[in-house]
């Protein structure tokens, strides 16, 4: 248990979230999934030395490189950062698909790793014609456990890897544009 989580006591259930919220959500979902399609909005400035402050909603995430690549380790890379949203987003699912189908969870970790090849290094490193930037492997260990059989909670976490809009996004990634403003 880490000590970001204070308030869990190994064994006791996760905190649930709202059922009948949940429900009504994906029903409205179901009902309208036009008015599902959202904008995700963020706006990131230059703090220098490869330090940078993102900008979501009202939140501030400070994003930096390690002295390695160097930065001045103050925060995570942009890499980690993709990563722990990845994590996230898998725990959110399981928690939600978990609580939708009455399963009570009492450990939610995962774990982890991704494979990056840092020798373009911004495209001002090696740039020959094999190489391929940002993470190429991702392995993702989940440790769960609830009042379910092995059997329920690998078709939970299955789904959730399956639905997550994270895990999508590296496995089929977006569209994207760039202009200057």
């Amino acid at each position: 248990m880490s000590d970001l989580t204070p308030n869990h006591k190994e064994g006791d259930a996760l905190e649930p979230i709202d059922g009948e919220k949940l429900n009504d959500l994906a029903q409205k979902n179901i009902d309208n999934p036009e008015g599902a399609k959202k904008h995700v909005r963020s706006h990131t400035e230059a703090d220098g030395f490869f330090r940078n402050n993102t900008t979501v909603r009202d939140h501030t995430i400070k994003v930096g490189e390690p002295l390695p690549l160097l930065g001045d380790d103050s925060a995570p890379n942009p890499t980690e950062v993709a990563q722990a949203g990845l994590g996230a987003c898998i725990n959110v699912g399981i928690q939600a698909i978990a609580q939708h189908r009455g399963v009570t969870l009492t450990k939610l970790e995962l774990d982890i790793v991704g494979d990056i090849d840092l020798s373009p290094t911004w495209g001002v490193g090696d740039l020959g014609e094999d190489k391929r930037p940002g993470v190429s492997d991702v392995n993702v260990k989940v440790n769960i456990d609830g009042d379910a059989d092995q059997e329920t909670l690998q078709k939970i976490v299955d789904d959730a890897i399956k639905w997550s809009p994270v895990v999508n996004t590296y496995t089929r990634p977006a569209n994207l544009t760039h202009e200057l403003v």
